[in-house]
């Protein structure tokens, strides 16, 4: 089973998932190797790596270390074309659907191409859309796109939908790395009810409950990363309070 077609059982069968967000720019190696023990304790879905730069040079040495450690899928999730190496099990092809800068929506995607053809990624085409968490954010600035007002569903919801026309496979609304409040609960549900895509929801997330409210609202992925990266600690506290949404959830037997 592919990464995409577990996503997509998974919503099928209201299963919630957890995705770790690591940042090779601030992981810190010596702490690496915790963060990745506390994931499989945890049951940690998925892991994303990446971030708005990446100026480091230890993408390559961060995924080395996941995998040698663990079976969790490891997913880019890329800020720009340097962030992309078949050492991963996939990729998000992130196109900026929120905003209207051209080399988000579609002109790195024209360079990457050739390469992730010839890759053994998983490739898959993921709506990004950016909703404004309370403050400036790394995305937004180096993007050079607005976000979505925290207030404006309808907008969210059309854009969502132009999105799945468009033939995307996935929807991550992002509040950014540090924003200071989460994408909103109303937000969610109304994406979740008006599109068939599996909703990935990350930033400002820092509380178990709020991953819990998130999944509840509709996400069907949950994307927890800065929280981590003081205490990884918390890794079980939150993949607890997503993971407890399916308790009672059972698949029908054929």
């Amino acid at each position: 089973m592919t990464i995409y077609q577990s996503i997509l059982k998974g919503k099928a069968d209201g299963l919630k998932k957890l995705a770790v967000l690591i940042d090779p720019d601030k992981v810190k190696l010596t702490s690496l190797e915790q963060t990745i023990q506390r994931a499989q304790d945890a049951n940690v879905d998925l892991f994303f790596i990446g971030g708005s730069m990446i100026i480091n040079h230890r993408l390559e040495e961060v995924i080395a270390n996941i995998k040698e450690r663990c079976e969790i899928p490891v997913m880019l999730f890329p800020g720009s074309t340097f962030q992309i190496t078949d050492k991963a099990d996939g990729l998000l092809f992130l196109s900026l659907i929120s905003g209207r800068n051209p080399e988000m929506l579609i002109g790195k995607h024209v360079i990457a191409a050739p390469y992730l053809r010839n890759s053994s990624l998983e490739v898959i085409s993921t709506g990004y859309m950016l909703i404004d968490g309370g403050k400036p954010t790394s995305v937004s600035y180096i993007s050079n796109t607005l976000p979505i007002p925290s207030d404006k569903s309808d907008i969210a919801v059309s854009t969502a939908l132009a999105g799945e026309m468009l033939g995307l496979k996935l929807l991550y609304l992002d509040a950014g790395s540090g924003a200071s409040q989460s994408v909103p609960l109303p937000m969610i549900t109304a994406v979740s009810k008006n599109t068939d895509l599996p909703i990935i929801v990350g930033g400002g997330i820092r509380k178990p409950a709020q991953a819990n409210a998130l999944a509840t609202a509709g996400a069907d992925i949950i994307v927890v990363g800065n929280a981590f990266e003081s205490d990884p600690e918390l890794i079980i506290d939150m993949s607890l309070a997503i993971h407890k949404l399916n308790v009672n959830i059972s698949t029908p037997h054929k």
